[in-house]
């Protein structure tokens, strides 16, 4: 069966070839025809498991469409090829096909085609570069938004701030859940961005900006719908206890089912949380007993009525 199928690809081939050729009634080459026999061969070759040889005619065939003008049957095959590479493990070498086929794709006024592409591209890396999915799913986001396709974008968004927060890449994570809930925000999925605030939140604390993560939740409070739901009340109390140093109210909201099952990423943020000072924060309703020997209370809670400042 193999046999049979690699003959039929060198027939096609045999075929591409002959299109190629000109004469005195024939000036030009038929760029058509030998990508069509070309695409033929690479099938042929990978039903036959020769997937190098797939490969090789998959970027002939792109090479003839190129030559005819024909960008987006290119970028087509460029991204078979690229697939070829992917079977045979050679998952860098994909990828770079893949990219090439996504801005032929953008050249060619197919701007979704490129994105969807692009968005395949950082699934097929993610397992082995998490660097390069990033890479991969933000490239893709700004194609849809380019082509105002919000909600697109915002999903792939999403998995890039994922993927940022797993790389413990805070900062950049930060920015990327800011613009994702502005999106949502702009499509009017209110919702969604309860969530982002949530993860915002999470990602703030643990880069040890109080005043960032407090800030999210304020701005949150003009989206129809957030004061007063769970997300928000939720958010307040874990500021209030991060701010107290009360280990016992975060851990309580950090291990409660709304953050527990969030996306995994950012539920280890919610559970590795811890107060700030590393000192482990104090128990609720557990004051601090003066030490042995101690001629009175300690002065440090004396100036807490300004707590945070005047205003």
């Amino acid at each position: 069966m193999a046999a049979q199928k690699i003959n039929e690809a060198h027939e096609h081939i045999a075929k591409a070839e002959k299109c190629l050729k000109t004469s005195m009634t024939k000036w030009k080459p038929d760029y058509d025809g030998a990508a069509s026999e070309m695409a033929k061969a690479a099938v042929a070759f990978k039903n036959a498991k020769q997937f190098e040889q797939a490969k090789d005619a998959y970027l002939k065939e792109a090479e003839y469409h190129t030559d005819n003008k024909t960008l987006f049957h290119a970028a087509k095959a460029y991204e078979q090829a690229g697939m070829m590479l992917k079977d045979m493990k050679k998952m860098p070498e994909a990828i770079q096909l893949i990219e090439k086929a996504s801005i032929m794709y953008v050249e060619n006024g197919t701007s979704g085609t490129a994105g969807m592409a692009l968005d395949r591209a950082g699934k097929l890396i993610e397992p082995i570069d998490l660097e390069k999915a990033v890479d991969l799913y933000q490239k893709a986001a700004s194609v849809f938004e380019n082509e105002d396709r919000l909600r697109q974008a915002a999903e792939l968004l999403g998995k890039s701030s994922r993927l940022l927060v797993r790389l413990r890449r805070l900062d950049e994570a930060a920015v990327s859940l800011q613009k994702e809930k502005n999106m949502y925000k702009e499509i009017e999925n209110y919702p969604t961005c309860f969530k982002k605030t949530i993860a915002q939140v999470l990602v703030h604390l643990h880069r040890g900006d109080f005043v960032a993560a407090d800030k999210c939740v304020r701005e949150s409070y003009s989206l129809p719908g957030f004061s007063g739901s769970e997300d928000c009340v939720s958010m307040e109390t874990l500021l209030a206890a991060f701010d107290e140093q009360d280990e016992d109210q975060m851990s309580r909201v950090c291990n409660s089912p709304l953050l527990k099952y969030m996306d995994n990423d950012y539920a280890k943020l919610a559970i590795s949380l811890k107060v700030p000072g590393g000192g482990g924060g104090k128990k609720k309703k557990s004051p601090v007993a003066p030490q042995e020997g101690s001629a009175g209370p300690p002065p440090a809670e004396q100036d807490d009525d300004y707590e945070g400042g005047l205003c």
